[in-house]
């Protein structure tokens, strides 16, 4: 066999491999069920949801990359709850191949998720066995070695390659009629404008790529574009609490983001009124630029303007979050959980916005000046959690 044969082969083995992966999990957790729910459950991303034990729903998601299960599935929460993300990474560091094996990785989750809040784990749990899916790879394989070339073409055609259009990699479905009503509905909740950034920017990666020319990689894009499809679908977004765009020609690992509600309660609150009538300005402005590694390092953010007194905001507006760095960052995290994160620690710092302050200050290589030395500084004594009393 050709190596280009054998990784056609390997390539049908693993998709039959997942296709029975999420058959199986689909038929353990149903939409309906009590505690855990799967969603949605695509070739490409599954959806679940977390029945805690004051019956709050926690969504989470798992994308999977071409390359699965030889690469692991990457895990994130629009939960805030500290615990769940805490899980989720310790997920996206299993570590071994075998543990990547997504029916493995849900038993864990799930297993955790109750022990964390004392519940007993659901009996389905014992449904999720990797045997029969290891059957029909192993099964698939031995086919393909048998060489029925006809055959095997036609499961070679089924696998991830074979499609032109990249965008029908994700309407794969295990339950077609369901999960096309999910995708409607939230397509909805974005509206035509903003689905129409996301084909733009899909379009843009498929030329780059084309061209030899990608930006960043495949694993960081494909979790920035969810990101930002999640983003457009949220609450906090639609109403205006903050606001993204993305920075030079779509560019998705450059972001622009005007913060616009705070703690009616702060200074700050007060200060953005001032704002609007001294300056016309009614947001802080922030930038957050993402690596090649994400979601397995931290984005860099700093505000760009106004300038700002406390608040935790360093020289050139850095930000002094021990969450922005590799220390205290997880892959779990989303950046909707983030960009509210920083909201509500301007706030706990008592930031005050410097009105007729020179911008001139605020520069990009300054605040990476100061950041890492805060990094340096911290990495040598630790980072001081304040009191509650202070804010």
């Amino acid at each position: 066999m050709t190596s280009q044969g054998a990784q056609s082969s390997s390539s049908s083995s693993n998709f039959t491999l997942l296709r029975e992966e999420l058959k199986t999990l689909k038929n353990a957790f149903p939409k309906d069920h009590s505690r855990f729910r799967v969603v949605l459950a695509t070739i490409d991303e599954v959806v679940l949801v977390f029945i805690g034990k004051r019956n709050d729903s926690n969504v989470i998601h798992c994308i999977l990359s071409e390359s699965y299960p030889s690469t692991p599935p990457m895990w994130f929460s629009e939960s805030d709850d500290v615990a769940i993300s805490k899980i989720l990474d310790l997920l996206g560091k299993s570590g071994t191949a075998g543990n990547n094996v997504l029916l493995i990785q849900v038993k864990q989750l799930l297993t955790e998720l109750c022990a964390d809040q004392k519940l007993n784990v659901p009996p389905e749990v014992s449904l999720l066995s990797v045997a029969t899916s290891r059957e029909l790879e192993d099964e698939a394989i031995g086919s393909s070695e048998e060489g029925n070339s006809d055959n095997d073409q036609d499961s070679n055609d089924i696998n991830r390659h074979s499609c032109d259009d990249a965008d029908t990699m994700g309407l794969v479905m295990v339950d077609d009629l369901p999960d096309k009503e999910l995708k409607k509905k939230e397509d909805e909740e974005i509206g035509t404008e903003k689905l129409a950034v996301l084909e733009r920017i899909k379009h843009r990666q498929r030329k780059d790529y084309q061209d030899g020319a990608p930006c960043g990689t495949v694993q960081a894009s494909d979790r920035l574009m969810k990101e930002l499809r999640e983003i457009y679908r949220s609450t906090h977004y639609r109403n205006k609490v903050y606001d993204v765009e993305l920075a030079n020609d779509d560019n998705l690992y450059d972001w622009n983001i005007r913060l616009y509600k705070f703690d009616p309660d702060s200074h700050l609150a007060k200060d953005m009124l001032q704002l609007k009538a001294k300056e016309n300005q009614d947001y802080i402005f922030l930038n957050m630029t993402f690596k090649d590694n994400f979601p397995f390092a931290p984005p860099f953010v700093r505000i760009v303007h106004p300038m700002v007194n406390g608040g935790y905001v360093l020289g050139g507006g850095a930000i002094c979050m021990e969450l922005l760095t590799t220390q205290g960052w997880s892959s779990a995290y989303s950046v909707e959980s983030l960009v509210l994160q920083i909201s509500a620690t301007l706030v706990k710092g008592k930031a005050r916005i410097q009105f007729g302050a020179s911008q001139g200050k605020y520069t990009l290589p300054r605040a990476q000046q100061a950041f890492r030395s805060l990094v340096q500084i911290h990495e040598k004594r630790g980072w001081y959690t304040p009191p509650k009393e202070d804010g």
